[in-house]
């Protein structure tokens, strides 16, 4: 789907088959690894599963903590308090709620969810599929692992760093009826964080990231230069 999509790559598979049969490395590759040597839609399928596979990332600064090999900053247990800790003035907690949607291992609920970036959305998102008009505007919870490197952010890309993820959650959320129950319960003028308890969030999420997975990743795939560039994979 995000091959053919038009707000992705907006491309056919026809003709990303076309493409890749031009190119002799790929004929090799496909050749080699699968038993009909066929450059086809399934067996592309296949090759990018096989590779989204390898993707482990099990060894970030949290998950070196977390086994007792360093002690996270000051300000990164700030963080991390804050990213588990629910906003609930009446007990007196002032956290900012990540933790409903971003929790487990790979630090996503794996739901698809309304997080309030809009009042009435253009792109529907999960409505596309199920048609059920109480899903528009839900978009998939995506994991924080690797979340440093992987700008822009949202499904439309429309923030550039993690300090505008954070501010939006702290003080741009638009109100809609299909808004997530977590965020909805927060006041409309927002979290009201301080600017130190902002940047702990930013400090935090940055500690999400897996060098060594990383130039792992760049290593398989031989594209450093693309990667080195984009600071995304």
């Amino acid at each position: 789907m995000p091959i053919q999509d038009p707000l992705e790559m907006h491309e056919s598979l026809e003709n990303v088959v076309i493409k890749l049969t031009q190119d002799a490395e790929y004929t090799r590759m496909f050749a080699q690894s699968f038993r009909d040597g066929a450059i086809s839609p399934l067996n592309i399928s296949l090759a990018l599963e096989q590779f989204l596979l390898t993707l482990i990332s099990s060894n970030s600064r949290f998950d070196k903590a977390l086994r007792g090999e360093l002690t996270l900053s000051a300000v990164e247990k700030r963080g991390l308090e804050l990213f588990v800790t629910e906003y609930d003035p009446s007990r007196k907690l002032y956290g900012a709620d990540c933790f409903h949607c971003h929790g487990g291992p790979l630090f996503s609920d794996y739901r698809f969810t309304n997080n309030g970036l809009e009042e009435s959305y253009k792109d529907v998102g999960y409505m596309k599929v199920t048609h059920n008009p109480a899903h528009s505007g839900f978009f998939k919870t995506p994991s924080l692992r690797n979340i440093e490197v992987t700008a822009p952010y949202m499904h439309d890309g429309r923030f550039a760093t993690l300090e505008e993820v954070v501010e939006h959650y702290n003080s741009g959320i638009h109100q809609n009826p299909n808004l997530d129950p977590n965020i909805a319960k927060h006041p409309i003028q927002g979290l009201n964080l301080s600017q130190d308890d902002k940047q702990a969030l930013v400090h935090f999420l940055k500690c999400l990231t897996d060098i060594e997975s990383l130039e792992s990743s760049i290593s398989r795939t031989g594209r450093e230069s693309e990667f080195t560039q984009s600071k995304s994979f």
